[in-house]
Formats: structure tokens, sequence, C-alpha cells
């Protein structure tokens, strides 16, 4: 359970950053969470790994998640656009999230069946 409020905090962290270097380029201020959105996503990432979370299930659903959580926040908050086809692309992304995380659950079922076999 705790690596997965850690991922959380990462992709919380990562998607707080990358919308605050957007609010930056009018308002320099949003500098300063940009920079502690991406430090502090990298932080919570390496706590992540830490806790026992393969590293490319980690990362695959970090940067899927942000990427889609970024474009729909960028769309509200900043009037950028979201079309259906952006849309259609982004309920990609969070499927193949989802088979990446199905994929490494099986994975370790096949793996404790085989500890137990031998």
């Amino acid at each position: 359970m705790k690596k997965w409020l850690f991922l959380g905090g990462a992709i919380v962290s990562e998607v707080t950053g990358s919308l605050s270097l957007k609010a930056a380029l009018e308002h320099p201020g949003w500098y300063a969470l940009m920079a502690a959105g991406f430090a502090g996503a990298f932080v919570f990432l390496s706590l992540v790994l830490r806790a026992g979370l393969p590293l490319g299930v980690a990362y695959g659903i970090w940067g899927a998640l942000g990427v889609a959580l970024t474009a729909l926040f960028s769309a509200l908050l900043f009037g950028e656009p979201l079309t259906p086809v952006m849309g259609a692309g982004l309920l990609l992304i969070i499927g193949g999230v989802l088979c990446i995380e199905l994929g490494r659950q099986r994975a370790e079922k096949t793996r404790a069946s085989a500890t137990e076999a031998s």
C-alpha cells in the first residue's frame, strides 16, 4: 500500500511541476513550485522503487498518468484544447497503464506458483 501512496505522490508532484512551468511563463514566481514539484516527483519515485515496485511498472504508470493528468488539467486551467482524438489517446494511455499493472500481477502470481512448486 505504501508504494502506491508514494507513486501517487510522484504523479501529483510531477503534474504540479508541469502545470507550474506553464503558469511561470506569465508569472515567474511559479518557478519555485515548478522546481519543488519536479524535485518531489523524483524523491517520491525513489521511495517507490525502494518500496519494491519494479522500475518498468513504476515509470510506466508515473509517466502515463502524468501525461494524462497534465493534459486534462491544462485544458481546465489554461484553456488548452482537448479534442476527441486527444481524449481517445488519453484512454489508450490509461488502458496501457492497466495492462502494465495486470501483467505485473500475473507475473508475480506465476513466480509465486513456480517457487511453491520447487
